[in-house]
Parts: structure tokens; C-alpha cells; sequence
């Protein structure tokens, strides 16, 4: 069976080697549009920005992995068409014949129109390569637009890099949508007391870049003059490819539950994928760990592995001297509860999301030895939210029967 990927990212070539590790001998090819071999993304705003990492610590494998076991690897190589009836996909200079297509796309930074336009220096953080370049000007006074989770690590970095730095979000809290009212603004006084200029409830209002001189005002009135900008207001899948082939796509490509797209030879897996999860129903998610078990999962399914993927989302951060770690997914529908555990204002604690008796989603800051726990917590129909509201029960006594993990 031939096997193409499109996509070189983590979720691809974790596909490609998973493929090995369950027996598949037929042919795999791994196609990528970057220059580069797959790497992993979470350094781009971490320690490769703080230039505490080179670029190659952050390859996926080295160059001789691809030829031991038999990976076509096709960097620069953008993918323009796929023919679903004839199993094909359309490269440059030739077409490549399929069994089974794996899609893996990924994401592209949400635009700014505003930014845009006017001709100042306005970058984006997605790839190596913008990693690579903003790491060389994090000086002078960088401005951020965005508060979500690569908004604030590029703050910290800049921070420490010595730049000025002033985050513009038009929420009244930092990841407000994620972590709600009472969470949110640790974050907020976290990059205040490293000296962050953070403007909440606040947007762009005008940018004017004139004689090589940007005057930016705010729709606080606030004016500032920055050196450069960064757009950090999310991302969208990749899912363009998808679209003009005819496969079903609705803010992703759409896949089932076992990662199949609307066509029976075709996956998609990572960023782009519009997964029906069986616990959590439709939902995209844009994160290192879901790419990695995702393109695992998708190999399995390609070989005729009949099991849904029911992993709960994964994601961490670090900022300045706060790590954390998160599980799980809210959903649409909220939450009616919180239990906070530990000390908010020391910033060692872990923090759960309740509806009703079953945690939908579990974080902690700082309490290392807390997420197996927390994992499993997440992962069990119910808890018993009076004991987890006691800080002298152990969070490894209140661990139920799991649900939802491969």
C-alpha cells in the first residue's frame, strides 16, 4: 500500500515513523512546503526564541532517520492539487498515485488587515524561519497584538531579551476565553510585574508609518511609537487543498472519529483536522500533543485499525519562572464550577473545571508532580467535587476509572 503525506509537520511525520513501528512496508512519502525537516513548533516561541536552543535541537529527526526507514521526504515541495478520483496528488513537476492520502497541513496566521496595510514592520510567528528572525530583533520596543498563549511567550522572551514590550488584547484578561475570570488575571499580573505594558479591552485603532517611523494609537487613546509589531490573534487551518479537491471541510477538514475524511482513502490529522471526538464532539485543536497522537492515531487508521481517538487535549506553557499544564477541553458550553487548589498568588496551584460532577478540564501552575493526576481526573466520569475542593485529600485518592485515554 502507498501512502502520501502532505504536511511535514509533527503530526505528519509522526504518521511516517508510526507506519514503521506497526509493520507497513509499501511505500511512504512525506511531503513538506517548508525548506525545512519536520520540527517541533513549541521552542518557536520558547527556547529558541530565548536563544537557549539551536535549530537543530529542534528537528524532528536527523537527516539519515528518512533514509533508514525508507521515507521519501520532500521538502519545499508545495502539493497544488489532489484528485480524489484518481488517487493523485499534483506536486511542481509531477503527480504522485495513492492508496491512502494522510492531509496534515496545519495552520497559518489569522491576518491583521489594519497591520497589514500600513506598511510598518509587522511580522507573524508560525515557522522556523520567523522564529529564527524575530529572535534577531527582540529589541527596542516590541509591540504584541494578541494576549493568547504565543503572545505571551514572545513577551516573556522579549522581556528577557531587555526589548520594551506593550501587549495590546481587546479581552479584559489574558487568555480570558480560556482560563475565565479568576484564573486569567494571574497571567495579567504575572507579565505586569516583569514589566509588560499589558492594554486590555483595548485594539488597534490607527497605524501610521511614515519616513520609516511608526505612530500606532490605541483604541484606549493610548499612542506609542514601536519598533516592530507581532500579530499573535490566533490561526486558521490550512484547509484550502482540502476544499478545492471536494473533501468536506468546515473550519478543517472534517474527519470522523477515527480521523477518515469525507472521502474513505483520505485522513487528516493535526491542525487542520475538524475531528468528531467521541467525548468532546467537533473540535479543532492546535496543539504539540494532539499533532503527535494524532498522526499515530491516523497511521494505525490508514493500516485498518478500528478504534476512535479519544485523547483529551494536552498543551503547556512557560513564561518567565511559571510553567503550566493543561488537559482537557470546556466546550461550548461552559463550565459551572471551579476548584482552585494551592496558592493562587504564590503561583503554585492547580485549578479544575467542573460541569456538574465531571471535570472538563484541569491546569496546573508550577505543581510539577500534580498532572498524572490531573490526567487521570480529567479522564473519569465523575469526581467527587467536595473532596477536590480539600486540599488535605491527595489528588492521587480521588483518581476514578479512566475514560478517554489511548
Amino acid at each position: 500500500m502507498n501512502i502520501v503525506i502532505v504536511g511535514a509537520g509533527l503530526a505528519g511525520v509522526n504518521a511516517a515513523e508510526e507506519l514503521r513501528v506497526q509493520g507497513h512496508t509499501g511505500d511512504i512519502t512525506l511531503i513538506g512546503a517548508e525548506p525545512h525537516p519536520p520540527y517541533e513548533r513549541p521552542p518557536l516561541s520558547k527556547s529558541l526564541l530565548l536563544g537557549a536552543a539551536d535549530p537543530d535541537s529542534t528537528f524532528v529527526h536527523d537527516s539519515a532517520w528518512y533514509a533508514e526507514h525508507q521515507v521519501d521526504l520532500l521538502t519545499s515541495t508545495p502539493v497544488t492539487d489532489i484528485d480524489l478520483d484518481t488517487r493523485r496528488v499534483t506536486l511542481a513537476d509531477r503527480q504522485l498515485p495513492y492508496d491512502r492520502l494522510l492531509l496534515s497541513t496545519g495552520a497559518q496566521p489569522r491576518h491583521l488587515p489594519i497591520a497589514d496595510r500600513s506598511g510598518a514592520d509587522v511580522v507573524y510567528l508560525r515557522t522556523l524561519d520567523d522564529a529564527l528572525a524575530l529572535n534577531a530583533r527582540l529589541a527596542g520596543h516590541v509591540l504584541i497584538i494578541g494576549a493568547g498563549w504565543i503572545g505571551l511567550e514572545v513577551a516573556s522572551a522579549a522581556r528577557q531579551a531587555g526589548a520594551t514590550v506593550t501587549v495590546v488584547e481587546n479581552a479584559p484578561q489574558p487568555l480570558a476565553t480560556v482560563l475565565g475570570p479568576l484564573v486569567a488575571p494571574i497571567f495579567a499580573d504575572l507579565h505586569r510585574e516583569h514589566g509588560v505594558d499589558l492594554r486590555l479591552d483595548s485594539s488597534l485603532a490607527a497605524i501610521d508609518h511614515t519616513a520609516g517611523r511608526t505612530s500606532v494609537r490605541l483604541s484606549d487613546g493610548h499612542e506609542l511609537v514601536p519598533d516592530l509589531i507581532l500579530v499573535s490573534i490566533g490561526a486558521e487551518p490550512d484547509d484550502q487543498l482540502a476544499a478545492k479537491a471536494g473533501l468536506g471541510t468546515d473550519h478543517g477538514i472534517l474527519v470522523d472519529a477515527d480521523l477518515r475524511a469525507s472521502d474513505p482513502h483520505v485522513y487528516a490529522a493535526g491542525d487542520v483536522a475538524n475531528h468528531d471526538h467521541p467525548l468532546l464532539g467537533r473540535i479543532r485543536v492546535e496543539h504539540w500533543d494532539t499533532s503527535i497522537h494524532h498522526g499515530r492515531h491516523a497511521a494505525r487508521s490508514m493500516l485498518g485499525h478500528d478504534q476512535p481517538y479519544a485523547r483529551q487535549p494536552y498543551f503547556f506553557s512557560d513564561q518567565y519562572d511559571l510553567g503550566m499544564e493543561y488537559v482537557g477541553h470546556v466546550g461550548p458550553d461552559g463550565y459551572d464550577d471551579v476548584v482552585v487548589r494551592g496558592d493562587l498568588h504564590q503561583r503554585v496551584f492547580t485549578t479544575f473545571w467542573l460541569r456538574g460532577t465531571t471535570v472538563l478540564a484541569a491546569m496546573h501552575v508550577n505543581d510539577w508532580d500534580a498532572i498524572e493526576a490531573i490526567r487521570h481526573i480529567v479522564a473519569a466520569p465523575t469526581v467527587d467535587a467536595t473532596a477536590l475542593r480539600d486540599a488535605s485529600v491527595p489528588l492521587d485518592s480521588l483518581v476514578g476509572e479512566a475514560r478517554g485515554r489511548e
